[in-house]
């Protein structure tokens, strides 16, 4: 294990002590090293791009952007693959928010969602990844199936 010295600031050491409390943390560097651990898997790429997964993609906007919600629908449709379902909220009379479900190879749900994010009008954005395994395998659905069929399971 290696020693390092990192500066900073009051506020940001406070922040750091309210996690380092709230989840029971036995010093500060266990949470550093959680968050570092956390911070390096969610903007990992190379080795597990070629993985698939699972992600929430969350970022707001502001809807009055000319041609955002156009150019955002686009995309989706684009990547229809990738893109599993999405929820629209409404925060004020400027602001929305979207939560996209995403999956597939982790490369192609990166390249996507900073796509999104990188969106003129996009105020914040942030993604989710969940790393899974994807098997094909052939089993009956329900007591009365009479058929097997092979498709693709996520774990």
């Amino acid at each position: 294990m290696q020693r390092v010295t990192v500066t900073l600031d009051d506020a940001l050491m406070a922040e750091l002590d309210r996690l380092v409390a709230a989840r029971g943390y036995q010093n500060r560097s266990e949470a550093i090293r959680d968050l570092a651990r956390a911070g390096l898997q969610q903007t990992a790429t190379g080795a597990a791009a070629d993985r698939h997964c699972v992600a929430a993609l969350v970022y707001a906007y502001d809807h009055g952007v000319r041609e955002l919600a156009k150019r955002l629908t686009h995309a989706f449709h684009d990547h229809h693959d990738i893109a599993v379902s999405t929820l629209h909220v409404h925060l004020d009379h400027e602001s929305c928010m979207e939560v996209a479900v995403l999956k597939g190879p982790a490369a192609a749900v990166h390249e996507f969602a900073d796509s999104v994010i990188a969106e003129r009008g996009v105020r914040h954005g942030r993604l989710v990844v969940v790393p899974v395994e994807l098997s094909s395998e052939r089993h009956k659905h329900g007591e009365q199936a009479s058929h097997s069929h092979e498709h693709a399971h996520l774990r």
